[in-house]
């Protein structure tokens, strides 16, 4: 994918609030929106980012469609656009959704769901590749723009938290029995949360015009797999570093205009191992390099949403040239190549972002914002 496309709106839905400003300004601050949240059965931490305006109850099928519609009838609105435009494309990723708990013949019902149930005049496409699926959602709104197949497409991610991933996850071994710590040197395991982003892709024609206004642009996407197991990836990072350069390729960029980049930062001690391998081998030793920051230890791990919060999040980065504080970081791994903030915000200058997602199953995915 090598087009110039616009991102026209943006909406984000978290355990830190819902308002673009309100929950960026709370990052930067280094608030977390991570607390105990009880669980019926035992887990390794009752600790969880939960959305608090959502209905606190077992109906999980609910809770998705909920925070899905939210989110997406508020990004389409920032957007200056209506729900039932018929240029409009709903890209819609999830990891399991609701279906661990709530098992269902398909995992893309509950986009179908949602858009019908918005008045949205088209069908969906949904995309469900674990804790890549919203960095992957946007790669494929923004394949059919550059294909000239659309020329909008609204994108992102949505998940919520049940009891089965927390089981999961304890049962895994890759939860932390004590708080998220990405990067850093006690760092051993990751905490879940919920949560939903969307972003609108624009062809540059269809954004002129209109005079929509513009977030930022997506110049290049890239991703790989791995297929090294179902949970854990491969060491080598080799499938990371080949989605980071295919994804500089098609935007036409090298790793030294690179002035942020939003890792996964799961702060589990193998996945932290390889984004660190892969970054040492794609950035050149002896240069700044990029300041890299994480947000899951303010979101919590929202698996299938989180590369779509954290493409807004390179977005506002960018627009504010500043990155809030990892929190949980206080050492960072000894080895680790590039900048990291620790208890405060970190300024930077540049205008090209990176957002590296790792999911299970070995689906590795990059996407490069620039400022607008």
């Amino acid at each position: 994918m090598t087009n110039d496309i616009r991102v026209t709106g943006m909406a984000w839905h978290t355990a830190l609030g819902t308002g673009l400003d309100e929950v960026w300004q709370a990052l930067l601050s280094g608030a977390s929106g991570v607390r105990p949240v009880p669980s019926a059965h035992p887990v390794r931490n009752d600790l969880a980012a939960v959305v608090p305006d959502l209905p606190a109850n077992d109906d999980h099928t609910e809770r998705q469609h909920l925070l899905g519609r939210r989110t997406l009838l508020a990004a389409i609105g920032n957007a200056g656009l209506g729900i039932t435009d018929p240029r409009l494309r709903l890209v819609a990723g999830t990891s399991y959704g609701p279906h661990l708990d709530a098992p269902a013949d398909s995992l893309g019902r509950w986009g179908r769901e949602i858009a019908t149930a918005l008045g949205m005049p088209r069908s969906p496409l949904t995309v469900s590749t674990a804790c890549s699926a919203g960095s992957d959602a946007v790669l494929l709104g923004a394949a059919l723009i550059a294909e000239g197949a659309e020329e909008i497409c609204v994108v992102g991610g949505v998940d919520v938290l049940t009891p089965a991933k927390r089981l999961g996850h304890s049962a895994l071994g890759t939860m932390s029995p004590t708080r998220l710590r990405s990067f850093d040197t006690a760092r051993d395991g990751t905490i879940l949360g919920e949560g939903a982003a969307f972003l609108v892709l624009e062809s540059t024609r269809s954004a002129e015009a209109r005079g929509a206004r513009v977030y930022g642009r997506l110049t290049g996407t890239g991703s790989a797999n791995d297929a090294a197991g179902s949970t854990a990836p491969d060491t080598s990072g080799d499938t990371v570093v080949r989605a980071i350069n295919a994804a500089l390729r098609a935007a036409s960029r090298s790793t030294d205009e690179v002035a942020v980049l939003n890792a996964h930062g799961s702060g589990t001690p193998v996945n932290d191992d390889v984004e660190c391998r892969s970054f040492q081998r794609t950035f050149r030793p002896g240069t700044d390099g990029p300041v890299v920051f994480a947000t899951k230890g303010a979101f919590g791990h929202t698996l299938g949403a989180t590369g779509a919060l954290e493409a807004v999040a390179v977005l506002m980065a960018l627009r504010d040239h500043r990155v809030p504080p990892v929190p949980g970081l206080t050492t960072p791994m000894a080895d680790f190549p590039l900048r990291l903030p620790t208890s405060e915000a970190m300024s930077f200058t540049g205008d090209v972002g990176l957002s590296v997602t790792l999911g299970f199953g070995g689906f590795n995915t990059c996407l490069v914002l620039e400022a607008a």
